[in-house]
């Protein structure tokens, strides 16, 4: 059944005198807090600061005054399978060299949050030459030898946080190169909305690579998608905004979809965004996904905790501090996002408070201190807002440190970050952040925009104030966001939280503590465990004062085989908790490099430290490289064929004893009509167009 049938769940207007249709989710019954229409308001302030401007993109990188015609692209083909809490993302596309000369295909692609790159292979001619995992300068080197003899090579490096960048010798003199690439990642549930992004659009912050580099991000011939989604309990709905028109969606059965989409003359411009929703009323459950091949070698896994708690509404009125990006980036974002603050403090009741904070080279208080939600206050803001322009770059300790002045003890304070740079000015140690949060007792909730935003930099703020942060895309469904995000503002949380496995070994676990779990949120932690046999997980939080328990029990096996990526997961979650450590200074940068590189030789994974080089079978001999990968990939691929054939598992191990007393949180519970944003909704699907969506049901 789709959203759009389901009055208790879809609300929808007409733009006028366009025809397009708004959608929202709502709950007929229910009037929405003042406080969550404040996050609402917010939330809109973003995503249509977002669609305001011209987003640069994934493609081929030629030097800017080469004097060669750029390499095109010729198609470019996506194939996703989206299984019990991971994903895998294939990317096939070929390159066309119109010069007479061969050159090397620079492609650049914006990367995934927490993505394994495991898999390069580049097909010349009729051979097919595939990648290993080596260390970064190392395998640089060998790629420049072996381009410099004319061979054919490939390189996967990452850079930073922001992208991978793939190089491809030879596509030869008006000839084609075909490379493909394969990448795992986990995905978490947020009150049963799962979202999955295959990231095109970069975020343009990276002004030294525009003046150097330009980008072909034209496809010449087709672009097509195709997403298997299997899910262990019933799916009610999948979305993919923007894209409906071009989408065909088949119901396999209630807990598989497929999707295919073919697009003509397109650019790697845009994002695509994959919604999926579970039916409502699930459980509160604890899932656990195993991998051990070898009773004498630890095994692998993947426990995910979907808290069933009666977290209930906040009434109390609250502080808000923006703390507002106005650096030259947002050069094409500031208007629409000064009419949505402006926006979001009508919504405030009389006994809250405000404050407006603007950063770029350095950060100046606009508002002179708190002021009352009082018609004078947002007239006042008004007058403040009008004449803020932009420039200069980014100064973002200086506008947080800014806005954590003027604290009361006895007022709830939240911090509402907007940002779509990296930090380039000023303070940029993340140590210094995390320091500067830990004194105080407030909220900071983040919403970076663009692909190339600093996530790490904003995860560091948001653990150490105990909030939260979220990537917000063009293409994303802006309803499900300023719900998702209302939802946990308004409500009740789990406090100082710890997960404990207990009655067999388990280590390297690569998350046990929260300092705050809010409504609908997921936990994903992965690990080791040493031999199989009973365990007990707990997991203990503080509830309004009060100290909660959770407990079941359940059977780790002494081997299971279906999922060996978990071992990549698992290692790639591990890099992530060892540079956020270093992040804080919790671990030196030379242990922190040596531990992340060890890791990225023994799992094959592409990290800051290590890259893939692409070579040919001969030539690793020859070499004396091992093929550590090649045994990988056999047998990643033999358990994705026999889960292709199998109906999906469910992963569910406290059937018998629940943790949880309550159903999952979902998005209709604690919503309500959206009414008054109506209006902003409509510049922002207007912007981006809407279509109907192409269904039609699987016939059997």
């Amino acid at each position: 059944m789709s959203y759009r049938n389901d009055p208790a769940v879809f609300f929808r207007t007409f733009l006028p005198g366009t025809g397009v249709a708004l959608y929202s989710w709502r709950h007929p019954n229910k009037r929405s807090s003042t406080m969550q229409k404040t996050i609402i308001s917010i939330i809109f302030a973003i995503a249509i600061s977002l669609t305001a401007g011209v987003g640069h993109a994934a493609g081929i990188l030629t030097p800017a005054g080469s004097g060669h015609q750029p390499i095109q692209i010729v198609d470019h083909h996506v194939h996703v399978v989206i299984n019990n809490g991971f994903a895998m993302t294939e990317v096939q596309q070929t390159f066309f060299n119109p010069n007479a000369e061969n050159l090397e295909a620079i492609y650049s692609f914006p990367l995934p949050k927490s993505a394994s790159l495991s898999e390069v292979t580049i097909y010349a001619g009729e051979r097919e030459i595939h990648g290993e995992v080596l260390e970064k300068q190392k395998a640089r080197q060998i790629y420049k030898d072996e381009k410099s003899k004319g061979n054919s090579a490939g390189l996967a490096e990452k850079k930073e946080f922001y992208t991978f960048e793939f190089r491809v010798y030879p596509v030869p003199g008006n000839g084609e190169t075909r490379i493909r690439f394969l990448y795992y990642q986990p995905l978490k549930m947020d009150a049963s909305i799962g979202r999955y992004l295959y990231p095109l659009e970069d975020g343009g912050t990276d002004e030294a690579g525009k003046s150097f580099w330009t980008t072909n991000a034209k496809v010449e011939n087709t672009v097509s998608m195709s997403l298997e989604l299997k899910s262990a309990y019933p799916i009610k709905d999948v979305r993919i905004p923007g894209f409906e028109a071009a989408a065909t969606i088949d119901k396999q059965d209630n807990d598989h979809y497929t999707v295919e989409m073919q697009l003509s003359d397109m650019h790697l411009t845009r994002d695509f965004v994959f919604y999926y929703r579970l039916e409502d009323n699930l459980p509160g459950r604890v899932e656990v996904i195993p991998f051990r091949d070898n009773k004498d070698k630890d095994g692998t896994f993947m426990m995910v905790i979907t808290p069933g708690v009666d977290l209930k509404p906040l009434s109390n009125g609250s502080d808000y501090c923006f703390v507002l990006d106005v650096s030259g980036s947002m050069k094409t974002k500031i208007s629409t996002l000064k009419r949505s603050v402006l926006k979001a403090l009508e919504k405030l009741k009389p006994k809250d408070r405000f404050r407006l904070v603007a950063f770029e080279s350095q950060a100046r208080e606009l508002t002179r201190g708190w002021l009352p939600a009082t018609p004078d206050s947002q007239a006042r803001a008004r007058q403040i807002l009008d004449p803020l322009g932009t420039g200069g770059s980014t100064n973002l300790y200086e506008g947080l440190d800014l806005g954590l002045k003027r604290l009361d003890d006895d007022r709830a304070v939240n911090i509402i970050l907007i940002t779509d740079g990296v930090t380039n000015t000023g303070i940029v140690d993340p140590i210094r952040f995390h320091g500067l949060l830990q004194k105080k007792d407030v909220r900071v909730f983040g919403f970076l925009l663009g692909n190339s935003a600093n996530w790490p930099l904003m995860q560091t703020i948001a653990e150490a104030s105990g909030g939260f942060y979220d990537h917000i895309s063009n293409a994303d469904d802006i309803m499900g966001k300023l719900m998702l995000a209302g939802s946990k503002i308004n409500y009740e949380a789990l406090l100082d939280a710890k997960v404990k496995i207990s009655g067999i070994k388990v280590s390297d676990l690569t998350d046990d503590t929260f300092k705050k779990i809010y409504r609908g949120q997921q936990l994903v932690i992965f690990g080791k465990y040493h031999q199989g046999g009973p365990a007990r997980v707990t997991l203990a939080a503080n509830l309004t004062g009060e100290d909660k328990t959770y407990t079941s029990e359940f059977v780790f096996p002494e081997t299971d085989t279906d999922n060996p990526e978990l071992e990549r997961l698992w290692a790639l979650a591990t890099v992530e908790k060892i540079a956020a450590m270093e992040r804080i200074g919790k671990m030196k940068s030379s242990e922190s490099e040596s531990a992340i590189r060890d890791l990225g030789l023994a799992y094959q994974i592409v990290t800051d430290y290590t890259s893939m080089v692409v070579l040919s079978d001969s030539t690793f001999t020859e070499r004396g490289i091992e093929r550590h990968n090649q045994a990988r990939i056999a047998r990643e691929q033999q358990a994705r064929s026999r889960r292709h054939q199998q109906p999906v598992k469910n992963y569910r191990v406290d059937h018998k004893k629940p943790a949880f007393k309550f159903k999952v949180p979902d998005i209709g519970g604690g919503g309500g009509a959206i009414d008054p944003f109506t209006g902003t909704i409509g510049l922002l699907i207007a912007g981006l167009g809407a279509a109907r969506i192409s269904r039609r049901r699987k016939k059997r």
